[in-house]
């Protein structure tokens, strides 16, 4: 499974020039923009993740890997572990950046680095997690085109919901709960959520026809 985990890395650092090339760009436009594009390094990590799928579907992997012993369960496991520690190390440049920006600016703001990170990684976890289970049943290319008609899907519908003007009120006690524990309940919440989809994945990708 080192090898599956090593193979993924091996290929994302063919990126490596392009993907510091954008976090120059974007790191000296919010400097010396009004915009804060320090959530981009957790979302290059979606962009890299995707690559290495894209990677495995043209190289035919998915056959080699089958030939071994738990073969597919260690590729879809060897897939989850290096999106996490890719995710990690985008945070970590996320969070150092947000704070790069912050100094820049003479405006530092600590909560707001933390909200700001932790709501990266949520949020990009959250994608991958709907991601994967689309990829091994449909492939890369049909889960990306999902992909976006159902982020253009919820923004409609959110859009047309705001239009409206309805008015949600959520209880005071949850909104204090979740403001004062969110440290706690967004790592739990992650996990949550990327346990649902590794299974979801595991059993899809065992029983996928090769």
């Amino acid at each position: 499974m080192l090898g599956l985990i090593k193979k993924d890395l091996l290929m994302a650092r063919g990126n490596l020039k392009v993907i510091i090339t954008m976090l120059v760009v974007f790191t000296l436009v919010s400097i010396n923009g009004n915009g804060n594009f320090s959530f981009i390094p957790a979302f290059i990590s979606v962009m890299i993740m995707m690559s290495t799928f894209s990677y495995d579907e043209y190289n035919k992997t998915d056959a080699y890997i089958s030939s071994f012993p738990k073969g597919r369960k260690n590729a879809v496991k060897s897939k989850y572990l290096t999106t996490l520690l890719v995710v990690f190390i985008s945070i970590i440049i996320t969070f150092l950046l947000s704070i790069a920006v912050g100094y820049a600016k003479n405006s530092i703001n600590m909560e707001e680095v933390l909200s700001t990170t932790l709501g990266c990684g949520f949020a990009v976890i959250v994608i991958q997690s709907i991601l994967y289970p689309l990829i091994y049943k449909f492939g890369v290319e049909k889960s990306r085109i999902g992909l976006f008609i159902g982020v253009f899907a919820i923004t409609g519908i959110a859009s047309i919901f705001l239009k409206t003007g309805a008015d949600i009120n959520i209880p005071q006690n949850i909104v204090n709960v979740l403001n004062n524990y969110y440290m706690i309940i967004v790592p739990i919440t992650i996990i949550l959520i990327l346990f649902v989809s590794y299974e979801i994945s595991k059993v899809v990708y065992l029983k996928k026809e090769l």
